[in-house]
């Protein structure tokens, strides 16, 4: 059974704040962050924090200063990633490994702060390869540019770039698809699976690389 505890962490851009879902004995971190139209609610970030202490990884989710403060709107990337750094020795003090994740916007700034932070892993959950309907203006720069051990998490129907959309990875970066999942791996009535199977199969693919990514 993991223990779920809740700290606010002073940031230069207001405060932010971890929801601890704590494994016992646990071997690592999963420090994860939402997006940019959303919470820690959302049921991919819910479903993971529910199956990794099982597998001995403490979760932390993390809500960025802009969600605290109760804005509707996320500020500008420099911000996002200011507000990750300064909350990152909150994530550290336990002398664990970590594994630096995020859904959508969130997923940008764990590839853009990886290497710098000293995480072990990213774990990118939706990585927005491109605004929708517009795969002229790519992020893979920043996706490849993680410079660790990496694995993209995308619904087989995502606008903000399909599987088959994104670049030839580096070894090292995994992508595992979430058949008809959205943005938000909603899958319709119609795909013939349910919500639980789809949550299943992304908390098994995260559980699975896990082991592989931290050696």
């Amino acid at each position: 059974m993991s223990t779920k505890t809740t700290e606010t962490v002073p940031t230069p851009v207001g405060d932010a704040r971890i929801t601890w879902h704590r494994a016992p004995g646990a071997h690592a971190v999963l420090a994860v962050s939402h997006g940019a139209g959303g919470g820690i609610e959302a049921r991919d970030l819910r479903a993971l924090a529910a199956a990794l202490p099982g597998h001995g990884v403490s979760v932390a989710l993390v809500e960025q200063p802009w969600r605290v403060a109760g804005k509707k709107v996320a500020p500008a990337p420099k911000t996002l990633d200011t507000g990750w750094r300064a909350l990152w020795p909150a994530v550290a003090k336990a002398g664990l490994p970590i594994v630096a994740g995020g859904r959508s916007a969130g997923a940008r700034v764990a590839c853009r702060t990886a290497r710098e932070l000293g995480a072990a892993a990213v774990l990118a959950l939706s990585f927005p390869l491109h605004p929708p309907g517009k795969p002229e203006k790519s992020r893979a720069e920043e996706l490849l540019g993680a410079g660790v051990p990496t694995l993209v998490v995308q619904g087989g129907r995502d606008p903000f770039g399909r599987p088959e959309e994104f670049p030839e990875l580096p070894a090292g970066t995994e992508l595992v698809e979430v058949p008809h999942g959205d943005h938000g791996f909603a899958v319709p009535k119609s795909a013939g699976v349910d919500e639980p199977e789809t949550l299943a199969l992304i908390t098994g693919a995260v559980s699975g690389w896990l082991p592989r990514a931290l050696g």
